[in-house]
């Protein structure tokens, strides 16, 4: 059975899979956005490197110098971009689509604020390295998942009081933020508004590895499990009857979209709204009411390569961390949103 926007790909196993025609268009042209944008990233600097021999060195063929500065010093920090994109676009659309609610993203729910707090108390209490406060921005993000879990629990878990109890927990940890600061000397502080704005710069091959070894351990369980996120979007008295385990199911994504933005956070610091924004876009691009995971997944590690490369170049000398321009642009989207969302009554 074939139709204009879905078609069955069968193999000589037997094995049926519904294809979405444009979902997967989609997807196939993000991916090459996404590569055609880290490419360009990485000839971008104070040494530019034209694409050709970006890709000649990329395959062993560069000279020394070229080999030195795009596999040193570029390339971890291209690959680190989009694998907090991804990461953050995963977990944004996992969180959208189990509170069925377009708000219900980590920067709202303060799951970015918990990995915050979490470095900060490595960085003010501890001075830690740069590896414990990445193990404690991962710590912080999951602590903080687990608090709105339990608060949220009320016979299951349902959309907006997750969101409600998200923005309520947001609040408090925002708060110990911000006392956190107040007790800091002023080379800790440094440090700290430094790591909060959300930047790639620096970004080497030491957390490349870790985030990989994430995605690749979470992002083949997410998609093991999106039958059952899809058949939960229709209400969980529905997915109960077509023998969808929903709290289980349930429990098992939150926990894995809260690592993805934990990993994230502790990566790259906290990238403010690629979350939010990424699982709209790829929705309104695929035409999908689905999860649209894959899509979002690849509209996040696009938008954080596009904005790393808009905050070196767009504004002459002075370079942005990327964090900065994302939330710019995503406080501008959140304005569009609400305002969007209210005229339809949603809110």
């Amino acid at each position: 059975m074939t139709t204009t926007r879905t078609r069955a790909v069968r193999t000589r196993g037997g094995l049926s899979v519904r294809l979405d025609v444009r979902a997967f268009t989609v997807v196939v042209m993000l991916l090459v956005a996404a590569l055609a944008a880290s490419v360009v990233l990485i000839g971008t600097g104070d040494f530019p490197i034209p694409a050709a021999d970006v890709l000649k060195t990329l395959v062993g063929n560069g000279n020394a110098g070229q080999e030195f500065i795009v596999n040193d010093l570029r390339l971890p920090r291209v690959l680190v971009g989009l694998l907090v994109g991804a990461s953050l676009g995963l977990g944004g659309a996992l969180f959208q689509s189990i509170s069925r609610n377009p708000l219900g993203s980590p920067d709202v729910l303060g799951l970015g604020q918990g990995s915050t707090a979490g470095a900060l108390i490595m960085i003010v209490l501890f001075s830690g390295s740069a590896n414990q406060v990445a193990l404690g921005a991962l710590v912080g993000g999951l602590v903080t998942g687990l608090a709105i879990y339990l608060l949220a629990w009320k016979r299951g878990v349902h959309g907006y009081r997750l969101v409600l109890v998200g923005i309520g927990v947001s609040a408090i940890v925002t708060a110990v933020n911000g006392y956190l600061l107040t007790k800091a000397d002023i080379v800790d502080a440094a440090r700290a508004v430094v790591w909060m704005t959300g930047s790639l710069n620096g970004r080497d091959w030491a957390q490349v590895w870790p985030l990989l070894a994430l995605c690749a351990v979470l992002v083949p369980l997410v998609l093991g499990n999106a039958r059952g996120l899809r058949m939960m979007e229709m209400g969980d008295d529905v997915s109960y009857a077509l023998g969808v385990r929903v709290e289980r199911v349930r429990l098992l994504l939150m926990l894995a979209a809260v690592l993805l933005t934990a990993g994230a956070t502790a990566a790259a610091g906290p990238v403010g709204f690629v979350a939010l924004t990424s699982p709209q876009l790829a929705r309104r691009l695929t035409r999908s009411p689905g999860p649209n995971l894959v899509p979002s997944m690849c509209m996040g590690a696009t938008l954080l390569i596009v904005a790393d490369w808009a905050s070196q170049r767009a504004f002459g000398a002075d370079q942005l961390p990327v964090g900065v321009l994302t939330g710019v642009l995503g406080g501008i989207y959140l304005l569009w949103l609400l305002v969007t969302e209210r005229k339809a009554g949603r809110i």
